[in-house]
């Protein structure tokens, strides 16, 4: 079965959404941020779904040259570590970004610094994590397949609207799935369309998600885009 992201009721609390989405779906991905921010795990009990954490990205940067930056960002994506390993759920995190072309290497040291402390953090927990590929958005690393050696292991949270942005969906569907984020656009901007209303052929994802077995979530903007959305995919 298709899993639901919290995005769509993203303006609910959390309890109130999570009960919208009972009898809809057994796997749910957290929008851990805003609304749905989670300092403990005690708002997910009682529902009976298998859960996915995204991790906070707002002020979050993992690849920031600012080192308490860095460390501060690092420190929040393990505290959303403790919170799944309560859950049994692994976690999708961003990869972080530069603000100027000419830090570029910088950054990258630092992301790779923050890579190896959140592997040691998940390690110890036991929790599993996937690392989102990223938008057309400047300065951002992981916009692209060639990007895939940067996490060293980690595995890859596929954004099939992002990569579609960026015009590489099929350099992505051709690596190893382990979790896939569903949604759709027109190829300029970043949406989160109901899949079918925008460009993409979502054939050839769906196909790799069966491939892989992969687990996949629809991230769409609205639960009435969501359900047309799985009625969509249901049909492929």
């Amino acid at each position: 079965m298709l899993g639901i992201s919290t995005f769509c009721l993203h303006h609910l609390p959390l309890p109130e959404a999570l009960g919208r989405l009972e009898g809809l779906t057994d796997l749910v991905e957290i929008m851990d941020d805003g609304n749905h921010y989670l300092e403990t795990a005690e708002p997910l009990a009682g529902h009976g779904f298998r859960y996915v954490l995204h991790a906070p990205s707002r002020g979050v940067n993992i690849a920031s040259l600012r080192e308490p930056i860095r460390r501060a960002s690092v420190e929040v994506l393990s505290q959303c570590f403790s919170v799944a390993a309560e859950v049994d759920a692994p976690v999708v995190i961003h990869p972080g970004y530069f603000a100027w072309k000419e830090e570029r290497e910088a950054a990258l040291r630092q992301f790779r610094r923050s890579l190896a402390d959140l592997k040691a953090a998940a390690g110890e927990l036991p929790v599993t994590f996937y690392v989102e590929n990223m938008p057309a958005w400047n300065y951002f690393f992981l916009r692209f397949p060639e990007e895939l050696p940067l996490l060293d292991g980690a595995g890859l949270a596929l954004d099939v609207g992002h990569a579609r942005l960026n015009g590489c969906l099929g350099g992505f569907l051709g690596q190893p799935l382990a979790h896939v984020h569903l949604h759709d656009n027109d190829g300029k901007e970043d949406s989160h369309d109901t899949v079918g209303k925008g460009s993409i052929d979502f054939r050839p994802v769906m196909e790799a998600v069966e491939r892989d077995h992969a687990t996949a979530i629809v991230e769409v903007s609205t639960l009435a885009g969501v359900l047309e959305s799985m009625e969509f995919l249901g049909r492929l």
